[in-house]
């Protein structure tokens, strides 16, 4: 069997494990299904939920500000991190002002944007974008700061113009980098719509989750995390996929080999 094989078959059978185990406890009196529904339980919630236009409806609208978060802030972020890796004055003007806001906890945001937006859809874009933002903007300043010395050098002797450089050059050495960041960005974009669904709204798999834990239900908590996580996962999946299609060129790691 392939090794990727034996992976998945692992993977699936420690988690057939503990479902078993779960389900089990629960029914035996020694776990509390107030806190810990079974398992059965919280797939027959999550069938219930798809039967309804309404969940789909939730899902639709984390998805968009997921995407709508995640393209702002790898825009905005990529751009900030080659403006100032190409020029370490204004980085050196700058960095006290991106450490500081990079310190404040995300989630002190999420107020004051549905103060200043309201409870709609750009409330829940902002607080994502200012996860992805800072995911996107250290990648692409690094990697732009990494540009092989011997290349820089040769391109200048060259007498190669900054838009060359800035293409044929600084873009190549920071693109492995930013590519490798969009996976941990997807997640961040998420956990930013939900947050903000958390904090408040009308619609989406936060206010789901929000809507379950207001009337105690341990089992629609539970159930929205476990429809949560698929969705992070699908999402990962995606840009997986993406993500190798675009580095197609680079060498396999020595353990794949």
């Amino acid at each position: 069997m392939p090794r990727r094989g034996k992976v998945a078959l692992t993977q699936f059978a420690i988690v057939l494990g503990l479902i078993l185990i779960w389900e089990l406890g629960v029914r035996a009196g020694l776990i509390d299904p107030f806190f810990f529904p079974a398992p059965s339980t919280l797939i027959a919630r999550i069938g219930e939920w798809m039967s309804t236009a309404d969940f789909w409806t939730d899902v639709s609208i984390t998805l968009l500000e997921t995407v709508l978060s995640f393209l702002a802030g790898i825009g905005i972020g990529t751009a900030l991190g080659i403006w100032l890796g190409l020029s370490p004055f204004a980085a050196e003007v700058v960095q006290p002002f991106i450490k500081m806001f990079n310190a404040i906890p995300r989630i002190l945001l999420g107020p004051i944007f549905v103060i200043w937006f309201g409870l709609g859809l750009t409330s829940k874009v902002a607080l994502g974008v200012t996860l992805v933002l800072f995911v996107a903007f250290f990648n692409t300043f690094q990697g732009v700061r990494e540009v092989n010395p011997v290349v820089l050098a040769n391109a200048r002797l060259l007498r190669a113009s900054k838009s060359s450089l800035l293409r044929h050059v600084y873009l190549p050495s920071a693109t492995t980098w930013i590519l490798s960041s969009l996976r941990v960005s997807v997640g961040m974009a998420v956990m930013g719509a939900v947050v903000a669904e958390y904090l408040g709204s009308s619609a989406g798999l936060g206010h789901l989750i929000a809507q379950a834990e207001g009337v105690l239900d341990a089992a629609g908590v539970f159930a929205g995390i476990i429809v949560l996580s698929a969705f992070v996962i699908a999402l990962d999946a995606i840009v997986d996929r993406v993500e190798k299609r675009l580095l197609v060129w680079r060498p396999a790691p020595a353990h794949e080999v």
